[in-house]
C-alpha cells in the first residue's frame, strides 16, 4: 500500500480520515498547513496527496503550482463547490476533487483510482541521461552524476517540460518555492552547473529576455 500526506488545516477532519485510510492499509502522514506541506513534500517521498484548498499561511492551488513538476498525484479536498472552483483545481493538475461533506466509501474509492491510474514514473529520459526517481540518481552514460538537490530538481523541471520556454520567475517559484528570496541570478547559476555537469550546452538554450528551454 501506498504512503498518503493528508493536509488538512481542521485535525478532526484530518483524523478521521487517517483513521478510515490506515484501516484498509495505507501508511499516512498528516500536516495541518501549507507552508508544512510544501516543507514534508521536499523532504519525503509519497504516492498521494490529500490537498485542501482553503489552509493556512498557503492555500491549496499554491502548493499545487510548486509541486506540480514532482509528479505526485494530488485529490483537492475542499468545501468550495462551484463548478469554476473544480476547475480550476483540474487544470492546475489535480487528479480528482472532492467536496466536502463527503463519506468515507467514496474517499477510499477515489483514492484506489487515482492510485491505480496515477503509477507513480520511476524513471525519466532524456538523450543518454536517465533520472531514477525513487533512488534520486541520475546517470549519463551508465556514469553517476552527482548533482545538488536543487540541480536534480532542476533537471527534473526541465526534462518534464521538453520544448517549452520556462521563465525565471517560474523556475524560481517551482524550485525554490511561493517564498523563496533571491535573484534570478540565482537560476543561471544553476543552469550553467547543469550545463557543465551533463555536457548539456546545446541542448540547454537560453531564451531571450525569458529563461530557458531544453531542447527536443
Amino acid at each position: 500500500m501506498g504512503i498518503i500526506l493528508i493536509v488538512e488545516d481542521d485535525e478532526a477532519i484530518s483524523d478521521l480520515i487517517k483513521l478510515n485510510l490506515e484501516m484498509v492499509g495505507y501508511k499516512v502522514r498528516q500536516v495541518y498547513d501549507g507552508k508544512k506541506a510544501l516543507e514534508i513534500i521536499k523532504e519525503e517521498d509519497f504516492d498521494l496527496i490529500l490537498l485542501d484548498v482553503m489552509l493556512p499561511i498557503v492555500d491549496g492551488y499554491t502548493i499545487m503550482e510548486n509541486i506540480h513538476h514532482l509528479g505526485i498525484p494530488v485529490i483537492f479536498l475542499t468545501a468550495r463547490d462551484h463548478l469554476s472552483d473544480r476547475v480550476k483545481g483540474l487544470k492546475m493538475g489535480a487528479d480528482d476533487y472532492i467536496i466536502k461533506p463527503f463519506e468515507s466509501i467514496e474517499l477510499l474509492a477515489r483514492v484506489e483510482a487515482v492510485l491505480r491510474r496515477c503509477t507513480k514514473k520511476e524513471e525519466l529520459t532524456f538523450k543518454n541521461i536517465n533520472i531514477y526517481l525513487k533512488e534520486r540518481i541520475v546517470k549519463k552514460n551508465d556514469e553517476n552524476i552527482d548533482l545538488t538537490l536543487k540541480e536534480y530538481e532542476l533537471l527534473i523541471l526541465l526534462v518534464e517540460n521538453k520544448g517549452i520556454a520556462l521563465s525565471r520567475e517560474k523556475i524560481l517559484r517551482k524550485i525554490w518555492g511561493y517564498d523563496y528570496i533571491g535573484e534570478t541570478r540565482t537560476v543561471d547559476m544553476h543552469i550553467q552547473k547543469l550545463r557543465k555537469k551533463l555536457d548539456l550546452f546545446e541542448e540547454i538554450t537560453t531564451v531571450y529576455k525569458v529563461g530557458y528551454r531544453l531542447e527536443i
